[in-house]
C-alpha cells in the first residue's frame, strides 16, 4: 500500500444529529462540543493511519464559519494532511447539513497534531514498521 493508500483508507466519517442537549443558549452547536467531537474524529483518522498509541498535542486554529442549529445533521471528516517524524497532523471539517433539505455547507474546520508514544510514553516514530510501498 502506499502513503496514498494509507491516507485515503484512515479517513474517517462520523455524522451525528444535534440534539438540544448538545447546544448553547443561542440554540446552537456548543463550541466546544464541536471541538471535542473534532478531537475524536481526529484521533480515529490518526490511529487508523499508523495503528499506534497516540496522544493530542495541539489544535491548530479551529474555523466557526458558520452556527449549526439545533436539529441540524452534521457530518465530521479527519483526514491525515501531514506526516512529521514522530508526528501528524489531521485536518477535520464538520459539515452542515439541514433535516429537511438538500445540501450541505461547511461550517468548522481546523488541525489537530498527534505524537506516536510507546509503552513509556516516549515519542516514536509515525511511520516505523508501516509496509509502505514506493510508488
Amino acid at each position: 500500500m502506499t502513503l496514498e493508500e494509507r491516507i485515503d483508507r484512515s479517513e474517517t466519517r462520523v455524522c451525528t444529529t444535534v440534539f438540544p442537549f448538545l447546544t448553547n443558549h443561542h440554540d446552537t452547536l456548543f463550541g466546544g462540543k464541536a471541538m471535542a467531537i473534532m478531537d475524536e474524529v481526529s484521533f480515529m483518522a490518526a490511529t487508523r493511519f499508523c495503528r499506534k498509541t497516540l496522544v493530542t498535542v495541539s489544535s491548530d486554529r479551529i474555523n466557526f464559519e458558520k452556527a449549526i442549529p439545533s436539529g441540524s445533521i452534521i457530518e465530521a471528516i479527519g483526514r491525515v494532511d501531514s506526516i512529521g517524524r514522530t508526528s501528524l497532523k489531521v485536518k477535520v471539517e464538520i459539515y452542515l447539513e439541514k433535516m429537511y433539505e438538500e445540501g450541505r455547507e461547511l461550517a468548522i474546520q481546523g488541525m489537530f497534531t498527534f505524537v506516536a508514544l510507546d509503552q513509556n510514553k516516549q515519542p516514536i516514530p509515525v511511520l516505523d514498521g508501516l509496509m509502505l510501498d514506493n510508488k
